[in-house]
Order: structure tokens, then C-alpha cells, then sequence
């Protein structure tokens, strides 16, 4: 029976070990500057308030959906949805789902490598003393130099990717456990350290009041709409990771404890780099809402200027690298599954072609910066006029792929897999916490997704007519 099978990849060691992989996989890029700027400018403690309020009704369900189809698969995503969708007689379509998420990962580690590419440039550059006393000048000039040489973007590129493909060449418990067991709680050393470091900058006081002082009057439909979305993106759904990560779970382990586990780790993650982040940019008189910017353009003039910032800016450094890192292992995961499952490869085989396929697409993102900087594909329309493939990329997955696995997600957990399977992999009882799961991610859900998805697309006409429609700009 489907209790009985077994991952041939092997499984977790502890419930812990899901936690910090599942963590590490939703940990990134997009934690360490992206949660605390839109918190700042959407109402502080107010957006907080309702980012909570959405991650426990979005991100939480559909995490434990996903978790859930993988662990009663045992297998790669793809597999997984072929065998639940024969045994649920839901049809054969939807295969598509798995190799949706898949594909999804694939795509977004091809970019992602790069962009942990610069990260990794970065902590040689810091800890070397690069920045200091430099002005917003000399650092964009470094910055632009590096972004349009693309042999020293493809060597960082390079490295990443082999980083990445050494750890989950070594399997769950050999490589992936193992590298999380260090890589999350070295992670929150690191924060501490650099939370302290912000606590002597001066302007702590205002750190926290941006982050965290209520301000209802910046909470605007947009800004809930915001927070729909960053709940939902934060936690990697969509994308067939945390689907993989399921498959790994032990039988024993209470799916919707994991799950709330991880999204408050998540969400602790996010705003300790908000707590590290801001009072260092307001100390140095810098702009908070640079965006990805405030990571290699802003940040290093603030440690540039300050005591010790060469050694704390390094570590920063290493923290970006961390988080990336930790993701990156769990975006090409189900691709080498798949390969070890379909291709009877081994387990280091696999992992090879699928950083190789993973290194050679990478190439687009790398030329899209310098060689290929003026090549705007998609041109002809309105909307990607000025869109290199990097933002091609970037907008296909984040703004179509991920939101419409997360949605199909929901669909199948809940209206394809009969409520005796859902209720036998939840183990949660069928007197409250169960109906009300069920019903979150049947109703509640898939509607926030929805409006995730029409507000993710909202430049394009058609879409701006429907949200001035239902009364959002």
C-alpha cells in the first residue's frame, strides 16, 4: 500500500533534518533584502501582522500539500504525480504538474547561480578591503565591472554550480542533511553576529521602527496583495523542491508540525536581516528601498565607511552565499532524482548532467549582462520592450510558473486526492484542524493565489482592466 513505500533515495534522519533542509530551501536571496524593504515601506509592524496572517493561510496549506503529495509519492516529483494520479484516477494530465515543478527548479538555479555568483565575488572583494572609503561611485564602477566581463561572471557561475553539485552528488543523508546541518545554524550565527554589529551602528532604534512600527495608513490593497505573494514565494512552492524534500520524510513525522516549523523559521530569517540590515543603511544616511541593489551597490559603501567593515561585510557576505547555497542544493534535487529514478544513473552521474544542462542555460543569464545586454527577445510587446532573457527568465518563473504550480497544488491535495488519502498522509484526526486545512486549501487558497497571480501580471492590459475591476491599482 501507498504508507508502505519507500523513497530509494533514502530519508531524513530526524524530523530537525527536514526542518533545517526545508528551511535552507526556502531561506535566499530574496529574505535578505527583499521581506524587511517591503515591510518597511508597506506599513511596518502592519504588513508583519498580515505577512503572518497570509503565511498561515496560504504558505502553510500549500507547504503542506506539497509535502504531503511528496511523501505519499516517495519518489521524484514527476513520478510522484504519475503514480498519485493513477492511484486517485484524477487522470494522466497531470504528470504535467511534476514535470512543471521540475522544470521550474531548473530554470530558476540557471539565473540563481549566477546572481550566488556575485555573492561569492562579493566576500573576496569585502574581506580584502575593496569597498573602503570608497564613494557610491567607485563602488558601482567595481560592481559594473564585474557584472560586464563575462569570463569572471562565468568563473563564479562555475564555482557555484560545482558547489552545489558536490552535495547532492553525496545523497540525502551523505550530502544534502549534512550540508544543511551546518550551513542553516552557521546561518543564524551569522545573523546574530551581524544583528549585533547593527546594534553599535547608531541608528538601531530606527532599524527596528521601520521595520516594525505599525503604520495602517502605508497598508494599502497593494501592500496586502504584496504580502499574499511574498508568503507564497518565500516558502519555494511551486518548484518541486519541497515536493522532493516531502518524499524524504519519515512515515512517523507530523506533516503540519514541520511545516509551521519551517515557515516561522522563514520568517525569523527575514527579519533578523532586517534587524542586521537597516540601522547600518540609516547609520551611513543610504537609501532603504534599493532593492537588489542594496546588496552590492549600497551595502558596500555603508561597510566601506565604518569600523570593522571590511571583516562584518565579508561575513554579510558569506550569509548570501549560505542562503543561496542551501536553496540552490534543493532546486536541481528533483531533476537529479528524476535522472537516478528514469535514467538508472548514479546518484553522482546524475548530478553531473543536471549541473552541466543547469551551467550550460546559466550562460544566458551571464551573457545578459554584457554580451547579449541589448538582445530584447520579446521586444514586439509592450510589456517586455526592455527585457533581457534574464528578465525573461526571472518573470516566467516567479510570475507564471511558480503561482500556477502552487495553485495546481492545492487542486489536486484537495479535489483530486480523495479525503481518505489526504486524511491517512496528515495524520492530524478529522475533528477540526484537518476540516480546516482542507477547507483553506480548497477555497481560501487557491482564491489568493489566483489574485497573486492576476497582481504578478499586472502590467500586461487585459489583466489591469480586471484588477481595476475588483478595485485594485
Amino acid at each position: 500500500m501507498e504508507g508502505q513505500r519507500e523513497s530509494i533515495h533514502g530519508q531524513w534522519s530526524s524530523r530537525l533534518a527536514f526542518i533545517l533542509a526545508a528551511t535552507g530551501s526556502a531561506v535566499g536571496l530574496g529574505n535578505i533584502w527583499k521581506f524587511p524593504y517591503i515591510a518597511g515601506e508597506n506599513g511596518g509592524g502592519a504588513f508583519v501582522l498580515v505577512y503572518l496572517v497570509c503565511i498561515a493561510v496560504i504558505g502553510i496549506p500549500i507547504m503542506m500539500a506539497e509535502v504531503m503529495i511528496g511523501r505519499r509519492g516517495r519518489q521524484s516529483p514527476i513520478n510522484t504525480m504519475r503514480t498519485l494520479a493513477a492511484e486517485e484516477q484524477a487522470g494522466r494530465a497531470w504528470v504535467m504538474l511534476g514535470w512543471a515543478g521540475v522544470l521550474a527548479g531548473f530554470l530558476i538555479l540557471s539565473y540563481y547561480s549566477v546572481i550566488a555568483g556575485w555573492a561569492l565575488a562579493y566576500v573576496f572583494r569585502t574581506g580584502s578591503g575593496l569597498f573602503t572609503g570608497l564613494t557610491a561611485d567607485g563602488v558601482q564602477s567595481i560592481f559594473t565591472s564585474m557584472v560586464s566581463d563575462p569570463e569572471r561572471l562565468l568563473a563564479w557561475h562555475t564555482i557555484f554550480i560545482t558547489m552545489t553539485m558536490v552535495v547532492v552528488a553525496r545523497g540525502v543523508s551523505g550530502g544534502i542533511e549534512k550540508a544543511v546541518k551546518f550551513l542553516m545554524p552557521a546561518l543564524f550565527v551569522l545573523l546574530f553576529v551581524l544583528v549585533g554589529y547593527a546594534w553599535n551602528s547608531g541608528s538601531f532604534q530606527q532599524g527596528l521602527e521601520f521595520l516594525f512600527q505599525p503604520d495602517f495608513n502605508k497598508l494599502s490593497a497593494n501592500g496586502v496583495l504584496i504580502a499574499m505573494g511574498h508568503a507564497f514565494f518565500t516558502l519555494s512552492l511551486g518548484m518541486g523542491a519541497i515536493m522532493v524534500y516531502g518524499s524524504y520524510l519519515p512515515a512517523t513525522t507530523s506533516i503540519a508540525k514541520v511545516s509551521i516549523a519551517v515557515s516561522l523559521m522563514d520568517t525569523l530569517v527575514a527579519l533578523l536581516a532586517g534587524m542586521a540590515i537597516f540601522p547600518i543603511v540609516f547609520a551611513n544616511g543610504l537609501e532603504p528601498g534599493a532593492g537588489p541593489g542594496l546588496i552590492f551597490q549600497t551595502l558596500p559603501i555603508a561597510f566601506g565607511h565604518m569600523d570593522y567593515g571590511a571583516f562584518f561585510g565579508m561575513l554579510f557576505f558569506v550569509l548570501l552565499v549560505f542562503a543561496a547555497w542551501s536553496s540552490a542544493i534543493s532546486l536541481i534535487e528533483p531533476a537529479v532524482a528524476w535522472l537516478v529514478e528514469n535514467k538508472g544513473l548514479t546518484r553522482v552521474t546524475a548530478a553531473v548532467v543536471a549541473g552541466l544542462v543547469t551551467w550550460l542555460f546559466g550562460l544566458m543569464t551571464v551573457f545578459s549582462f554584457n554580451l547579449w545586454s541589448e538582445f530584447k527577445p520579446l521586444s514586439g510587446f509592450e510589456v517586455f520592450r526592455d527585457s533581457t532573457v534574464f528578465d525573461l527568465l526571472d518573470y516566467l518563473t516567479a510570475n507564471i510558473m511558480l503561482p500556477l504550480g502552487g495553485l495546481l497544488i492545492a487542486v489536486f491535495a484537495s479535489w483530486k486526492m480523495s479525503r481518505a488519502s489526504s486524511l491517512d498522509e496528515l495524520g492530524m484526526g478529522d475533528r477540526f484542524f484537518y476540516p480546516l486545512w482542507r477547507f483553506l486549501v480548497r477555497y481560501i487558497t487557491p482564491i489568493a493565489v489566483i489574485l497573486v497571480f492576476l497582481y504578478a501580471l499586472r502590467d500586461i492590459e487585459a489583466i489591469q482592466y480586471i484588477l481595476n475591476a475588483i478595485g485594485i491599482t
